[in-house]
């Protein structure tokens, strides 16, 4: 009975609440606004500014590492801030929220108990896929790379993407870095296919079977839309499925499986159909 807000307030930062939905379902209950997170953003930029409800019930939001360029911060690699980092939160058991018991941080000191995993730079949407419950992660690339960071359903969280040890599968300061227990993504692309990464949904709709078990995934800058498979040798398969003149700030999932993409250059909010298998 209750729906949450991810947004940039006034003054920069990022703050998430929740309200309750009135009798008119349509409707939030006045008065009902509860804050559940704020986090200072030191930059205007790579705030992330997206929530996912997992099907452990559990709610996951994406940080991004506060922005300028290159982790000027020192986010990425930083335990000890919500910022760069995939948080898990348990929204029924105690308000503001309680930390599940079993999130991968919990006995760490030098690791806040709400992370899930950490190393992003802007986690860009980020889904779930409702027949499986694996993770996909699109991670925006400083100036080179773009990359799709893949968490398969059931294994215990705890990873570290990378950045800014890594811009997806690079050593982003040049050659020799230790990458000892990074998480490679699954996916890349360079800046020769675009500039800014969007991540998808996996299809689970049913009016276009051709797609059924494709992750979308497009691009900001060149409006291209790839879909992703795993393939039989245990790696990934990928393709272009679409060149659209779209600006994609954001792709959505209806209750029926099917999807949309969001287009900022127009204001337009798209419905994705399909014909034949990519």
């Amino acid at each position: 009975g209750r729906f949450f807000v991810n947004y940039t307030d006034r003054d920069g930062e990022t703050v998430l609440p929740a309200w309750s939905v009135s009798p008119d379902p349509g409707r939030a209950a006045a008065g009902s606004e509860t804050l559940v997170l704020s986090v200072d953003q030191p930059a205007a930029n790579h705030n992330g500014g997206h929530l996912a409800f997992g099907p452990d019930g559990y709610l996951y939001i994406g940080l991004g590492d506060g922005g300028g360029s290159g982790d000027r911060y020192g986010n990425g690699q930083n335990g000890q801030t919500l910022l760069g980092a995939m948080l898990r939160l348990d929204i029924d058991s105690a308000l503001p929220y309680a930390i599940p018991g079993d999130n991968p941080f919990v006995a760490d000191p030098d690791v806040r108990d709400e992370i899930w995993a950490m190393g992003l730079r802007n986690p860009w949407r980020y889904s779930f896929d409702r027949l499986t419950g694996d993770l996909y992660i699109a991670d925006v690339g400083q100036n080179a790379y773009e990359e799709v960071n893949f968490r398969p359903a059931g294994t215990g969280g705890g990873e570290n993407y990378g950045w800014p040890i890594l811009e997806a599968n690079h050593c982003f300061s040049g050659e020799g870095c230790d990458d000892m227990g990074l998480v490679p993504p699954v996916w890349e692309y360079d800046h020769s296919a675009g500039c800014s990464v969007t991540g998808g949904y996996v299809y689970r709709g049913s009016r276009y079977p051709v797609l059924q078990g494709i992750y979308l995934v497009g691009d900001f800058c060149s409006g291209t839309i790839w879909g992703l498979a795993p393939a039989a040798d245990g790696g990934w398969q990928s393709a272009v499925v679409a060149q659209t003149d779209a600006n994609l700030t954001s792709f959505g999932e209806d209750e029926a499986g099917e999807l949309y993409l969001v287009d900022r250059g127009s204001g337009s909010l798209y419905h994705l159909s399909a014909q034949t298998r990519p």
